[in-house]
């Protein structure tokens, strides 16, 4: 019981340091790939088209080869979340080049906030009043350090709206499709990606074009910046599976106030790096979502064991119910006898 314990602890500190590296990974790779002081690939959308048919490619080897099943899902669930997904990474796109980066890390920071909202809506979740405090200390944290001028307008605001419940929706969603169809999260995302890489391919020229006033047919590709898409494309494939099997052992609530940590390893290496300017409000803001996210992992934990307490409990009260049942039964067809 207890190697079980700690062989599923190691886990899902494997499962969160992967997403972490990947995903601080990708983005230092699309900054490097997407800067003008790089090489100036500004097509974001059509990057994830990318990214989504490589990690399908993957997904189709692994199951050709038997490293991986394949279970059945509904074809309209499947067409259903690509849609979603898709509009999450859309809205997004649209977000950051309508409003401000202030007022994009705002929306990105409600997320946590609207995906609890979500969960106990669809779900009846409930969260206990120090992982609530712990919400509130990552998001002022990583508010702090993040947020700067803050501006927007309509078409921004609605972008973000859309943004935001899209992402959050979705994130809810990997959990309830795999829990809803006992699949694994890499067969869950092997099923999805291809249906998203077709769909952003397709129409994620249009919407770069509309972003950035250029079609990717004019972009002259270097040898170096397709070196650094193939590498945004195997990083992408590891940030795409750990974040489905994150959510899948977690939750999205915990994908989302965890998944800080890649925001604060982005602001230090952008300062290691890139020499970024690192200000004391950025550091004091690194150090209050570092101890939200403690904060959090302790609540969590915390609601963990009164709930296994809980169960065992109920085990040992039902198990008492049952001898104490059976021994008047006995003494009944004693008495009988």
């Amino acid at each position: 019981m207890v190697e079980g314990k700690k062989s599923s602890s190691v886990s899902d500190v494997g499962a969160w340091a992967m997403n972490v590296v990947s995903s601080v990974g990708i983005i230092m790779a699309n900054k490097q790939l997407m800067s003008p002081n790089g090489y100036a690939f500004s097509f974001a959308t059509t990057l994830t088209g990318f990214h989504f048919a490589v990690t399908a490619l993957v997904g189709l080897v692994s199951n050709a080869t038997g490293y991986s099943t394949s279970k059945h899902v509904p074809l309209w669930e499947l067409l259903w979340f690509s849609i979603v997904a898709n509009m999450s990474i859309t809205g997004m796109n649209l977000s950051l080049m309508l409003n401000s980066v202030g007022f994009y890390q705002i929306s990105k920071l409600s997320m946590i906030p609207v995906v609890c909202i979500m969960e106990w809506i669809l779900h009846g979740k409930n969260y206990s009043r120090e992982v609530k405090i712990a919400v509130v200390v990552v998001v002022v944290g990583v508010g702090v350090c993040t947020v700067t001028d803050v501006k927007v307008n309509a078409k921004g605001f609605l972008c973000a709206c859309v943004a935001v419940l899209a992402t959050s929706l979705q994130q809810i969603s990997i959990g309830s499709l795999q829990k809803k169809y006992s699949i694994g999260s890499f067969e869950l995302l092997s099923k999805t990606a291809p249906i998203q890489a077709i769909s952003l391919l397709l129409f994620g020229p249009f919407i770069d074009y509309y972003l950035n006033g250029q079609f990717i047919s004019n972009y002259k590709f270097s040898s170096a910046a397709i070196v650094f898409i193939l590498l945004s494309c195997s990083l992408a494939v590891f940030c795409n599976v750990s974040q489905y099997l994150c959510i899948g052992r977690f939750s999205a609530v915990s994908f989302q106030v965890l998944g800080h940590m890649k925001t604060v390893c982005v602001l230090m290496l952008g300062w290691l790096l890139f020499d970024s300017e690192l200000t004391l409000k950025n550091i004091l803001g690194m150090a209050i979502a570092v101890l939200g996210m403690v904060i959090y992992s302790w609540a969590v934990e915390i609601e963990k064991r009164a709930k296994e307490s809980l169960s065992e409990e109920d085990i040992r009260l039902l198990k008492d119910g049952m001898e104490n049942t059976f021994s008047k039964d006995t003494e009944l067809g004693e008495s009988k006898a």
